[in-house]
């Protein structure tokens, strides 16, 4: 049987391992209280519980104490060699390798994306099952993510705390700013392996390889249309609630985002702020005015993946892509005829309404 000086020598020793090993001065020590435990075998062990001088922390095992210094030490023994990455514990590094090892374990099952690590799996299914668990106390808006919720704030408050040394811009999150930094550096990392096009990020990337993929991730959870970004499902949704907070106040229409409205509001004035700078031609949507723009450049970003017919916009793809899929969205609605563009449906209701615009002058 142990003997209480022998506990007390063991203990003495442990601490003293643990100020050896973080070098400096001991942040763990022993909890006076000595607490005997009763196991299943009627055997008395003792249970030394641990406690952090920091955080006030308890811990049973000293393995534990030591991850745990090292979120006090910044300590990060465990070196990832590909890359110069440290982590303070094993299971971060191996989850961190999988990354070089390009393992995706984890596949989603509604849409066969895969993942490195189960965390980001579970991240990203909330695109489809629309989960927002993170609320803003301060606001209604909810998030996906807990990191999210935690920058949201910022909003309220107006802290911008980055700084960028180049134009005096400031920013609420750092990763903002080193996006931002990248435009006084003409820095153009990810590069589109299909069309050669750069982005100064990935998540730019992204969403412009779905043109060529035509992957559209983001799908109304209330009718079968679907997009490849995020915001315009955002603006869609609105059309099922009828929310619509601005009103034009020459002809009545209302739009559910000021960004609309003020778009809406150049039919009425007549504006067009959005100028080629090769012609004298003038737009009034700054989207007008990038499709004009491939006119000059002979850029055709819109490529099909079944043929090598590419298109200046987006839209023109999708009406070509009809050809290879038979699809025919636009049916008449007085015959069963159905038609794969709008114009054709507009040209064949003629036929019922009798209508003949074209007369022979002779």
């Amino acid at each position: 049987m142990m003997s209480s000086n022998d506990e007390h020598s063991d203990a003495h020793c442990s601490q003293h391992f643990l100020q050896i090993y973080m070098k400096e001065e001991p942040f763990i020590q022993v909890k006076e209280e000595i607490e005997p435990v009763l196991s299943q075998d009627n055997e008395i062990s003792v249970k030394e519980e641990w406690e952090c001088n920091q955080c006030d922390d308890g811990f049973s095992t000293e393995g534990n104490h030591i991850i745990l210094q090292r979120t006090h030490t910044v300590e990060k023994p465990y070196q990832s060699k590909p890359c110069d990455k440290a982590f303070t514990n094993k299971s971060s590094i191996k989850s961190h390798q999988k990354i070089h090892t390009g393992e995706k374990p984890y596949r989603c099952d509604h849409c066969n994306k895969n993942f490195s690590r189960k965390g980001s799996l579970i991240e990203h299914q909330m695109i489809h099952t629309g989960d927002k668990p993170y609320q803003c106390n301060q606001c209604d808006k909810v998030f996906s993510f807990k990191s999210q919720l935690l920058i949201h704030p910022k909003i309220h408050t107006g802290e911008k705390p980055h700084l960028c040394n180049q134009c005096d811009k400031y920013f609420s999150r750092k990763c903002s700013l080193i996006e931002h930094q990248k435009i006084h550096t003409g820095e153009k990392r990810y590069q589109c392996d299909q069309c050669g096009k750069g982005f100064y990020r990935k998540s730019r990337l992204i969403e412009h390889q779905r043109i060529h993929t035509g992957e559209r991730p983001y799908q109304c959870n209330q009718c079968d249309k679907a997009f490849s970004k995020k915001s315009p499902l955002i603006i869609h949704q609105k059309t099922h609630t009828r929310e619509k907070l601005y009103n034009c106040d020459q002809c009545d229409k209302d739009f559910s985002q000021k960004g609309g409205l003020i778009e809406h509001q150049r039919i009425h004035t007549g504006e067009k702020p959005y100028q080629c700078n090769q012609c004298d031609k003038a737009f009034t949507h700054s989207s007008s005015r990038i499709s004009h723009q491939r006119m000059h450049t002979g850029e055709k970003p819109h490529q099909c993946n079944q043929c090598d017919k590419s298109f200046l916009q987006s839209s023109s793809l999708i009406k070509h892509q009809r050809i290879h899929t038979g699809e025919k969205p636009y049916q008449c609605n007085q015959c069963d005829k159905v038609f794969s563009r709008k114009f054709s449906l507009k040209e064949h209701l003629k036929i019922h309404n009798r209508e003949k615009p074209y007369q022979c002058r002779q």
